[in-house]
């Protein structure tokens, strides 16, 4: 893994000893940003499943294309951080999400479910590039002991993306109510190739003016000046000259690592499924666009729980507050699988608000004590988001064996993980690369 180094602005001191607000503002944008774009997956879901014809292990090669963009240029972005420095790194991040967006386009086009697998796998690498440097990038922006504050901070935002872009996507591309599958599968080539072409034609609107933001952030990034923060940059001439431990002998980061992979592999599998469920006759009996408002209370709740989570973490410690929010996550994904109707789905929506302060607390345990390695170990916990690919698509099998409903079972063994993470599996070893 790269140790990104930064060539913007510079702050010398080693450790912040107040947050540096204006560039927590500027680099927030990119939460919400990228927040909103990966929770239109949830609704292309649903919209994909139906135009196309899918099982659910087949529609959520949608997550499993998404989010190995994470695990494939993880280590391309660590590399490009230490060649260009952050700030640089984060408009090529925008530039090249913008290029994976504008390919929705043609992909409606044509219209081919392989060419919109591509097309969100460019994306993920643009957000790869973003998640490598946000992250600890804002958790370096300040005292060390206010890390998981502001990372929660910020991914209140992150959140306040995923909240607002159901409603988009429902409004926007699950605008028509699809044809049943089996009057689908009677029409002949042509009528099905005009049929499909309605329907994808919707994502083209929503996915333009998304481009057009991105590309606009862009610009206003690159003409920022955003500080650069020497203890989490490089390598100094001191720590050349003495041996660092490898990130082997680091087990809270490479526990972290797992815990990371099982929580986005979890959040992102009730998310994926939510529209489906809520459809069920015996959960919701809703109709996908009704579907779709719902979702976003989903995601609402890990706005609030952020925001929350702020507060809270300033005053309890990280791990202790991680294990209790995944034990309640656990509980409720239980409660629901196991009850029908309205139990159903307010337990279901309400995991997110207990999902919430998870990701930014498993990232700034999984990097704490990492000094001149927190690049790497950055690029490593980036990697592990990797989960979010291989667990949906786990669930969709499952899914398709004994039923939606049940399939939730994933995630709880997911929470269960977490609890451990939280209260044992977090503690760093005796002796850290650097104190922070």
């Amino acid at each position: 893994m790269a140790i990104p180094s930064v060539s913007s602005g510079s702050i010398s001191s080693s450790t912040q000893s107040t947050t540096n607000t204006r560039a927590m503002i500027v680099v927030t944008s990119l939460f919400f940003m990228w927040g909103f774009v990966t929770c239109l997956n949830d609704i292309l879901i649903p919209h994909l499943k139906s135009i196309f014809d899918l099982n659910y292990f087949e529609v959520m090669f949608v997550q499993t294309a998404f989010f190995s963009g994470y695990f494939i240029f993880s280590l391309p972005s660590g590399r490009l951080i230490e060649w260009v420095g952050y700030q640089r790194s984060m408009v090529i991040g925008l530039c090249v999400m913008a290029l994976g967006t504008i390919l929705f386009l043609p992909a409606a086009n044509i219209p081919a479910f392989a060419f919109f697998l591509a097309a969100l796998m460019i994306v993920a690498a643009g957000m790869t590039i973003l998640q490598v440097s946000a992250n600890p990038y804002v958790s370096v922006l300040g005292p060390p002991e206010g890390a998981s504050s502001r990372l929660n901070l910020t991914q209140a935002f992150n959140s306040l993306g995923t909240f607002l872009a159901p409603f988009f996507g429902g409004v926007l591309i699950l605008s028509t109510v699809p044809m049943a599958v089996d009057q689908m599968r009677k029409l002949d080539p042509a009528a099905l190739l005009t049929y499909r072409l309605h329907e994808a034609a919707t994502v083209k609107f929503p996915y333009l003016l998304i481009t057009a933001v991105l590309l606009a952030l862009a610009f206003a990034i690159s003409r920022f000046h955003l500080p650069r923060i020497e203890s989490a940059e490089h390598v100094t001439e001191e720590d050349k000259n003495k041996p660092l431990p490898k990130l082997s002998s680091q087990t809270h980061l490479l526990l972290g690592a797992v815990a990371i992979f099982v929580y986005v592999g979890a959040e992102v599998s009730i998310g994926s499924f939510l529209v489906n469920y809520f459809k069920e006759p015996s959960i919701g009996n809703l109709l996908e666009k009704a579907a779709a408002f719902l979702v976003s209370f989903y995601w609402g709740g890990a706005m609030v729980g952020r925001f929350i989570g702020a507060a809270v973490l300033r005053k309890a410690k990280p791990g202790v507050v991680l294990g209790i929010a995944a034990l309640v996550a656990g509980a409720l994904t239980c409660v629901s699988m196991l009850t029908f109707g309205y139990t159903a789905v307010v337990t279901i929506i309400l995991v997110g608000l207990f999902n919430s302060i998870m990701f930014p607390t498993i990232f700034t345990l999984g990097i704490a004590g990492l000094g001149p390695l927190t690049g790497r170990g950055s690029s490593l916990l980036i990697a592990a988001i990797l989960g979010g690919a291989i667990i949906p698509a786990a669930q969709g099998l499952i899914a398709d064996s004994i039923g939606i409903h049940h399939a939730f079972i994933l995630p709880v063994i997911c929470y269960l993980y977490i609890v451990f993470y939280g209260f044992r599996g977090s503690r760093p070893p005796a002796r850290t690369v650097v104190p922070v």
